[in-house]
């Protein structure tokens, strides 16, 4: 079946989903499942990844705290096992901390700089050792607020800039080294996922509209209308398949002209 209809692009290809019991993660794991490949859905919080893959009816399960380095190299060696290779790596865990600066907790800050760029760090480096022989490629998913800097959260747009730059040191190490892996990240604005019901000043929002979906209307009304997973997912499967062979260490921006 030609690429282009969108059908089986990863037929015998594997793949470790990080942050797959929501948002963005959960869509792509359900989606790369959907598409051939043998998924891995993994989640700091396990029943949420458990659901993941019941949901996909495949694959398998793991509690994954992408700042544990111990929980990387089990989640690996279960997809090896699993496998016998491993070949993507969608990068989706993330936090956020929504506070401004001379407001916010030291613990706030470093708590989102591990999640997003501490759990970046490890993914690439065992996903790196697991690809070299067959090559691979990573995706992480990093923020518009990574290039358009975002107020009231500093952490946040530090820890996605420090993404872009991560990916990009990576990309060229391995082609440098002649390794055939890939590293890219995609860069969306605002998206409809559960990490928006975790910020006071949403939940805020949502006691006085009435509703998640006015909250997400006010706020598109002064930062740009808000994508959904799908539209993050698209692009997240792009740069994991062999269509973009070619294409590595880039920030794919997914942001109806937020940055412009």
């Amino acid at each position: 079946m030609a690429a282009s209809s969108g059908m089986c692009r990863f037929d015998g290809k594997s793949a470790l989903v990080t942050g797959a019991g929501s948002g963005i993660g959960h869509a792509a794991a359900i989606t790369l499942a959907a598409e051939g490949a043998f998924v891995l859905a993994t989640d700091v919080n396990y029943p949420t990844a458990q659901a993941t893959a019941r949901a996909i009816g495949s694959g398998a399960a793991a509690k994954l705290d992408v700042t544990d380095e111990a929980d990387w190299e089990a989640a690996v060696q279960q997809l090896l096992g699993a496998c016998g290779r491993f070949d993507i790596l969608v990068n989706s865990a993330g936090v956020s901390a929504g506070s401004p600066i001379a407001e916010m907790l030291l613990a706030d800050w470093r708590r989102v700089l591990a999640v997003n760029l501490d759990g970046a760090f490890l993914g690439t480096k065992h996903a790196v050792r697991a690809m070299r022989l067959a090559g691979g490629s990573i995706v992480h998913v990093s923020s518009a607020s990574g290039i358009k800097a975002a107020g009231g959260a500093a952490a946040y747009s530090a820890s996605k800039a420090g993404l872009g730059m991560l990916a990009k040191a990576a990309a060229k190490e391995c082609k440098d080294a002649g390794l055939a892996v890939r590293v890219n990240t995609v860069c969306p604005a605002g998206v409809k996922t559960p990490m928006w019901t975790t910020m006071p000043f949403f939940r805020d929002l949502v006691t006085q509209l009435g509703s998640e979906e006015a909250a997400f209307t006010s706020l598109a009304a002064s930062g740009g209308p808000f994508a959904e997973p799908a539209d993050v997912v698209a692009a997240i499967l792009f740069l994991a398949s062999d269509e973009s062979r070619f294409v590595t260490g880039i920030d794919l921006i997914i942001d109806g002209g937020y940055v412009l």
